[in-house]
This record gives C-alpha cells, structure tokens and sequence, in this order.
C-alpha cells in the first residue's frame, strides 16, 4: 500500500512488512536527524492496535528513550534559539517520566497525534506532531519531524505550536522553502480534521487506559540499526526528498521537551 504526498509522489505508507503487530508488541518509534540517514531519536513502545486504519502505541513512565543534546550535555530546549540548531550534537539515554503518552498514526498521513494525561489519568490534550509519513520496518517505524505542532485542547480548539522553531529551521537550512510550504499545507489538512472532529479525535481514545501486565520495553542496544526496507537507505527513509533539503542538525523536537530525565546509558 502506498500513499500520495501532497506532491502527488508515491512514498510508503506504513504497511507492515509481511503482517500487523500484535497488541503487547515491543517496537521502536524512531526520528532521523533533519537531513541526515542517522537516528537521533529512538523510544521503545508497546502496540495497543495495529491494522490497516491506524497504528496504535503505547510509551510508558520511566521507558529508557534516547534524544538529542548538545554535545556538551546541554538540553537542546535551554540553548537560545538562535544558536539552538547550529552547535553540534550527540545522543543521551533517560527515561521518560510522567502519564506517559499514547501515539496514534495513520497510513500516509504527515503526522501523528499524541494523547497525554495528569499522572491521575485525567485526560489533558492532544498534540499533533507534524512529520513524514511513518516508515515502516520490522523492529519499529522511522520519520523525521518537522518543527511544526498543534495543541488540542478538550474543548477541541486549538493553535499552532513551536512556529518559532519552524521560521528558525529554515533560516537555519534545515528546511527549504518547498518543504515548508507542505508542512504547512499539511498542518492546515490537520485543522481540518480538527475542525470537523475527525478519527482519531472522535474514537474516544482518552478512555483508553494500558494493560497493566504490559512491562516497561527496554532500549535495545542496537536502538540506531539501519531500517530493513526494500530498497531504502540507512534509517529507512521512505518517500525522499533529499533533494529539496540540506544537510545539518536536527533539532530537540516530537514532544522531547515534555517529560524526560536523565539515565545512566546501558551497553
């Protein structure tokens, strides 16, 4: 199965390699660098649901993730925007604390919608991640996020979040003009099913509650492996690009400013 980008190309669209994931499946949830085939951001979760309409993860407390930092250590979210996707980076392990967050993505789309909790399970909102469309493998699904967000509120309003790092990533070279004009051409594709209060904001997904017996996943040591695609690259890129992006840094972005905290990283 594939599905058609807004430049009308054919790129995958997360069709599972031989079959579906099986609910208390242990997969990989992975980010690439802006730019690069190297996986910068890599979260170990447990499948809820995975079929044809959408896939469905869990991300528990306390799972080891690993993220970007400077390459002094410094949180990428506490360096001055300016400087933020210029200095050069490295990787840590922390565990991820809080509700944690259940991530619902469908074929294609360029994006993926998160639901998070108060630590007493009230919902709190949705926040959708605007990326490109997953890629699938059989140890996980890779993507590259691309700055931009949106808050969902419960009231089903919402707005635009992180637009400042958006407008710095392309002065930055992280992002061409072209590039750019999707995202935002997708964003508004996103309103609109906000607006009209489509799936998965009308599934009722804020009820859902994991099972329990479900361990917390642990970090595979090989956590940055090339994806085994058909035909793909190291990190598993579908749908490429590359031509209409430059190389550099990528920015702390999918939510890694929420709820992590530090861990000693295990070999």
């Amino acid at each position: 199965m594939t599905a058609h980008t807004e430049t009308g190309t054919a790129a995958p669209a997360g069709e599972p390699q031989g079959r579906f994931w099986t609910p208390g499946e242990q997969v990989l949830w992975r980010y690439r660098g802006n730019g690069t085939e190297a996986v910068h951001i890599a979260r170990p979760v447990t499948v809820v649901r995975d079929d044809a309409d959408v896939l469905a993860v869990w991300m528990a407390p306390n799972t080891p993730v690993v993220r970007p930092v400077l390459a002094d250590g410094t949180p990428v979210h506490r360096e001055p925007l300016a400087t933020r996707y210029v200095k050069p980076r490295t990787t840590r392990v922390e565990k991820w604390w809080g509700a944690g967050v259940l991530k619902l993505a469908r074929p294609g789309e360029p994006w993926s919608v998160w639901l998070f909790w108060e630590p007493d399970w009230r919902f709190r909102s949705w926040y959708v991640n605007l990326e490109e469309p997953l890629c699938r493998w059989s140890g996980g699904v890779d993507s590259e996020d691309h700055f931009l967000d949106i808050a969902v509120h419960q009231d089903r309003s919402w707005r635009w979040l992180d637009e400042d790092e958006f407008a710095q990533a392309q002065a930055d070279g992280l992002m061409t003009a072209a590039l750019a004009a999707r995202v935002r051409k997708a964003g508004r594709r996103a309103v609109g099913v906000i607006r009209a209060w489509g799936p998965p904001f009308s599934d009722g997904w804020q009820d859902w509650r994991p099972d329990p017996r479900w361990p917390v996943p642990a970090l595979p040591a090989d956590w940055d492996r090339p994806a085994d695609v058909p035909g793909a690259a190291a990190g598993g890129r579908g749908g490429d690009r590359a031509g209409e992006r430059t190389g550099g840094l990528a920015g702390d972005r999918s939510g890694e400013r929420f709820a992590v905290r530090p861990a000693r990283r295990s070999a």
